[in-house]
């Protein structure tokens, strides 16, 4: 998978997305990443690439033209899917990330200043994509954002699907409490079911955990989770008990 990303500071990118498992996917062909700097293609003689807001107010708003040119010269005019990172975009989820996995090339265009000149953002963006509900300097870090849970996705990055299908949200809930060894540090055990070699019964602790963490921590994702007959019993459990009891996630079955 390729992503092309237009930018004002490519060399920000190279600090994030050059190191750990990206950087291994990219070494090993899984993804390719192409850092534009969109100034490179303004005509202005001193390289500007915005202007004051027509109508007033404060700050300043990027020009068509280098962005435009700087998105053909990448595409040589042909339709790739095009993403704008943007406060007013949809909110980045793993579904989304989902999604946009299966795409087999991705721009993605970071705003700065107050953000794009809407007639680009008309001309060249299929989605616009926001991390959050607030706003950043510029859309570069939530770029690295988009490129880091899109590619961890794509087949070849991680070991196998395994390594990300019990990730927090990939189904829909919260993951489950991890442990490592020493079996007891700090006055606290692993709990004994994770030692007791039984897979059947690990599996069950598993997914009891992660339903209690997500009515614990994120008690809106349970109305658009795939829940089982089982999950729902094990949640009405939890009915009447008050999250404020609870000092650990972990439910004290």
């Amino acid at each position: 998978m390729r992503f092309d990303v237009l930018t004002l500071f490519p060399a920000m990118f190279e600090g994030v997305l050059g190191e750990s498992m990206i950087a291994r996917a990219r070494k090993n062909g899984h993804i390719e990443l192409n850092y534009v700097n969109i100034r490179d293609f303004s005509k202005s003689k001193h390289k500007n690439v915005d202007d004051y807001a027509y109508g007033g107010g404060t700050g300043m708003v990027m020009g068509v033209q280098p962005v435009y040119d700087a998105w053909r010269a990448v595409t040589g005019g042909e339709k790739v899917f095009t993403v704008y990172m943007s406060p007013q975009g949809k909110v980045l989820d793993q579904k989304l990330v989902r999604e946009l996995s299966e795409k087999p090339r991705i721009v993605v265009i970071c705003g700065h200043y107050e953000g794009l000149d809407e007639r680009v953002i008309e001309e060249i963006v299929d989605m616009e994509i926001s991390i959050g509900d607030f706003v950043l300097t510029g859309g570069e870090i939530p770029a690295m954002a988009l490129i880091d849970s899109v590619a961890r996705m794509i087949p070849g990055v991680l070991p196998d699907s395994s390594a990300y299908e019990e990730d927090s949200h990939f189904n829909g809930l919260l993951e489950h409490p991890l442990y490592t060894r020493p079996e007891e540090i700090l006055g606290k055990r692993v709990p004994d079911i994770l030692l007791s070699g039984h897979h059947k019964n690990i599996v069950a602790w598993k997914r009891r955990q992660s339903l209690f963490r997500t009515w614990l921590k994120r008690p809106d994702m349970l109305r658009k989770a795939p829940l089982t007959e089982e999950d729902k019993k094990f949640l009405k459990k939890l009915k009447g008990k008050r999250r404020s009891s609870f000092h650990s996630g972990v439910f004290p079955e």
